[in-house]
């Protein structure tokens, strides 16, 4: 970086500090600090939700997965994208709500304080892991941009992460929701500009690098981006990682998500609750997450871009996560005018778009859920305001300490988005079944925790033996898939600079480190001239069935393998095996596939990504069997709570505080108020018959979730 991009960075936090401050003159009490006045518009809205829901991680996931896999590793970001129509419907739940946190959601539905302080504490831990990954990402993508790792010594990301976590804290303590979405509307620009920013000037170095720029223009760095890299690169369902996101995976994995996103803690806001009105809720969140996914598609082409480019690099040869950041400094950096700065802004942007928002959410579930309900709930609105600031600091600090201490962020960050289980059921049915009952809740949890969190860990300690019992200490069969093509320019690329690192490995003294650098480089790339025939070997499969990971019972001993299957399907050799010898389990045991094994279910034979969905049934599912059974047999909420609950989730919101109170004081006085909507009335069941607006805006989302999709084809077939 040049002195320009470190005042292009510094230029970036000025302003994001200078809007906190100004935000802090209009916060007179908690609904100004935590839900910003409840007076945001569409525009506020759509990029509230956009900035919330994109971290700094996902851009480089989506480059590290199609660098290694093609255009189908778009899908590690794009499984969401089957989500975003449910939003048009459940963007109306969070306004009619009326709440300023889903703790206060809980407490009044399930008359329990208990429940709304046991929230907080997961919104506490979910995003001490959740923004630590995010934390700890921006930090590794800073090292190529900036071109150092260490300062005086310290590992970057020791001087990295305090910073940007005091950046944060400063806009965001100081002016709550207000600041939080002023900064998303203009990191949401910058994120938008991250998306976009490589692609023109990664075309135009293709054309001066490997064509004539004479001649040729922008357009023409699709035909070389098509010439350099192999055409099974480009193919959304196929490519080097066929078979990784069956239609079955995505499928499953959107209903996790579906299930889960709504009892988010930020959901409350970004997801309507702080918009004016119900349709400014709706038409933000919807928009906002498809800006989402049409950035998707700028990093996925962005990294096609690099592939051709860059495909020899060492520094992505050892870790691809660094697509983006040499990419940037590789394509942007000769031009010497601050965008290697502005780019290192835009990736500090998505990260702190996302960090805002939940600190501000988390420090309303403190103060509302926590302080109010047990320490004062007499206190002022100046002190609740102190106390939210005081715990937003306290969130914030704590996910730097996280994002420092821990060793491995991403698989902390995987245990985290799976926390929300615990809470989901109980939303879902609370808000449509009168019959789920408070004690339900709490029995549900118990078993959700015990079985998915506690026990996973608990027995392997408890019970040692079953590290090594044999029928626990299986894994699924590994594929071999040799398939023959052309090699390209990139092939031919990425194996000088494989064979570079590999020759510097070599050189270490130290086994460890070699051995670990080694591991991060794997297997030698096809070694061929360009049009030669070369076989390009895919490998999946070979994991663990119960454990988080197995390991040969003997220290230091190599797996051994024995053939299952061989055949041939085209031009690709498919070659199955099975691990053989003693093993013995690693981590977590997975009781769910334990349940598996005991029905008879063999799951051997079975790629990865099925094993995945498998994860579905028992997480999703069997919370609401167990929550449903409970209720049933426990004693039923306060009919008038009830009533005076469902009675709010019927009434429609105004715009104008006043009137929209008014009008809900009418509604509790008529307990049939809004009952005609009800599409199973004389029952326990709360569905309200869909209108023309909820119907339609559904409809609309599904076809541009098409159109997406559309796009992403049409613009990797540009050139070919």
């Amino acid at each position: 970086m040049q002195l320009i991009d470190y005042i292009v960075l510094l230029a970036y936090f000025a302003g994001m500090i200078a809007i906190g401050i100004w935000s802090m003159r209009r916060v007179h009490g908690q609904e100004d600090y935590f839900m910003g006045g409840r007076g945001f518009g569409k525009v506020m809205q759509t990029f509230a939700a956009f900035g919330a829901g994109t971290g700094a991680h996902e851009p480089v996931t989506v480059g590290r997965t199609a660098w290694t896999s093609g255009l189908s590793g778009v899908w590690s970001a794009l499984m969401w994208l089957f989500v975003t129509p449910v939003y048009w419907i459940i963007a109306v739940w969070y306004r009619r709500m009326r709440h300023m946190t889903l703790g206060d959601w809980f407490v009044e539905r399930y008359e329990s304080r208990a429940l709304g302080a046991a929230y907080s504490v997961f919104a506490i831990v979910f995003y001490a892991y959740y923004l630590s990954t995010m934390f700890s990402a921006i930090a590794a993508f800073a090292v190529p941009l900036m071109g150092i790792d260490s300062i005086a010594g310290y590992d970057l990301k020791y001087i990295v992460v305090p910073c940007l976590a005091l950046i944060v804290v400063l806009y965001g303590v100081l002016g709550g929701l207000t600041a939080a979405y002023y900064t998303d509307l203009i990191q949401g620009l910058f994120i938008i500009l991250l998306s976009v920013l490589l692609i023109p000037f990664g075309l135009l170095a293709l054309v001066r690098r490997f064509g004539d720029s004479n001649t040729m223009g922008i357009s023409d760095g699709f035909s070389i981006l098509h010439t350099r890299v192999s055409a099974d690169y480009f193919s959304l369902f196929g490519g080097p990682a066929a078979g990784e996101f069956p239609i079955q995976y995505i499928i499953a994995l959107s209903v996790l998500l579906m299930v889960g996103i709504v009892v988010q803690p930020h959901f409350i806001c970004t997801g309507g609750g702080s918009a004016k009105t119900e349709y400014e809720a709706r038409v933000g969140l919807v928009v906002g997450n498809f800006l989402k996914r049409l950035c998707t598609v700028g990093w996925a082409l962005t990294a096609l871009i690099a592939l051709a480019l860059l495909a020899g690099n060492v520094e992505i040869a050892i870790d691809p996560d660094r697509v983006w950041g040499v990419a940037a400094r590789e394509i942007l950096g000769p031009l010497n005018i601050g965008l290697v700065g502005l780019m290192l802004a835009c990736l500090m942007a998505a990260m702190m778009s996302s960090a805002d928002a939940y600190m501000i959410v988390t420090s309303a579930l403190v103060t509302r859920n926590i302080y109010a309900a047990y320490v004062d709930s007499q206190a002022s609105e100046k002190t609740y305001v102190r106390v939210g600031r005081i715990a937003g600091l306290l969130i914030i600090v704590g996910a730097a300490i996280v994002a420092i201490a821990q060793q491995n962020v991403f698989a902390q960050f995987k245990a985290a988005v799976e926390l929300p289980i615990l809470f989901a059921a109980p939303f879902w049915l609370g808000m449509f079944w009168r019959r789920t009952t408070r004690t339900a809740v709490w029995g549900t949890m118990v078993v959700s925790l015990l079985l998915f969190f506690v026990l996973p860990m608990v027995l392997p300690y408890a019970f040692p033996a079953l590290r090594n019992h044999p029928m626990l200490s299986s894994s699924s069969h590994r594929i071999t898939k040799t398939t023959e093509r052309t090699a390209t320019e990139a092939d031919v690329a990425k194996h000088a600079a494989w064979t570079a690192v590999y020759t510097q490995t070599q050189a270490i003294e130290d086994d460890k480190k070699r051995d670990d650098l080694l591991k991060k480089l794997g297997a030698e790339p096809p070694n061929a001239s360009v049009g030669e025939t070369i076989q390009v070997v895919t490998r999946t499969g070979g994991q663990s069935l119960f454990w988080d990971s197995l390991a040969p019972a003997t220290p230091g001993q190599n797996v051994q393998y024995e053939k299952v299957s061989e055949s041939q399907s085209g031009q690709t050799h498919i070659l199955t095996e099975r691990a053989i010898g003693d093993f013995q389990g690693q981590g977590g045991l997975k009781l769910d596939f334990v349940a598996y094994a005991v029905m008879g279910v063999d799951l051997s034979a079975v790629s990865k990504s099925t094993i995945e969905t498998l994860r579905l049934p028992p997480r999703v599912l069997l919370p609401f069997l167990v929550l449903v059974v409970f209720s049933l047999i426990t004693r039923r909420g306060t009919p008038a709570v009830l009533d005076r609950y469902y009675i709010k989730m019927r009434t429609e919101v105004e715009a104008d505080h006043a009137a929209d109170e008014a009008k809900l004081q009418s509604a509790y006085a008529n307990p049939l108020s809004g009952a005609e909507r009800r599409l199973f009335p004389g029952t326990d069941w709360e569905f309200l018959r869909p209108r023309a607006q909820d119907i339609i805006g559904f409809l609309v989302s599904i076809a541009v979730c098409g159109l997406i999709i559309g796009l992403l084809v049409f613009l990797a077939g540009i050139g070919s």
